[in-house]
């Protein structure tokens, strides 16, 4: 593997983490607002991170 490919994974996971912690901080009823729930966080905050 590449630096490159190794600079560009560890990126995509600080982005990934803070997507978890920023979603995590929502009320239940601020993600209810967004149509997600608690369970949804780690696979939204995948998808956006391309993890």
């Amino acid at each position: 593997m590449s630096i490159k490919a190794i600079a560009s994974r560890f990126h995509n996971w600080r982005r990934y983490r803070a997507a978890v912690r920023e979603l995590s901080l929502l009320s239940d009823r601020e993600l209810g607002d967004l149509g997600l729930s608690r369970h949804d966080i780690e696979t939204v905050a995948r998808r956006s991170a391309n993890f």
